[in-house]
């Protein structure tokens, strides 16, 4: 068999245009946040995982640097992946987490 007829399919870190975000899992279970801690903390926390679901969904998309990732960007991913728009906090949050984790 030539060696050509062995060349593997593109994947996402090959193809010369980003792959299409698929959906193939379910969301994790949510399990009830402990009691008793400040507003603020609640606040925080629920931020934080919605970043973390939004730069995993980035980079799933091909986005990989931060300065790609404008406000709109990171708006449209979270109405692809069904989560609620985010703030523009949280929009600086996503490009914080895809500047440190490099």
């Amino acid at each position: 068999m030539p060696a050509a007829a062995l060349k593997p399919l593109p994947t996402q870190s090959t193809a010369q245009h980003p792959v299409l975000l698929d959906l193939p899992y379910t969301p994790v279970e949510k399990r009830p946040l402990p009691p008793g801690q400040p507003r603020e903390w609640y606040i925080t926390h629920n931020r934080r995982l919605k970043a973390m679901r939004l730069a995993i969904a980035l980079l799933d998309s091909g986005v990989y640097l931060p300065n790609q990732a404008r406000n709109e960007k990171i708006r449209t991913t979270a109405e692809t992946i069904g989560v609620h728009p985010p703030s523009d906090t949280t929009c600086h949050m996503v490009r914080a987490l895809m500047r440190y984790a490099r």
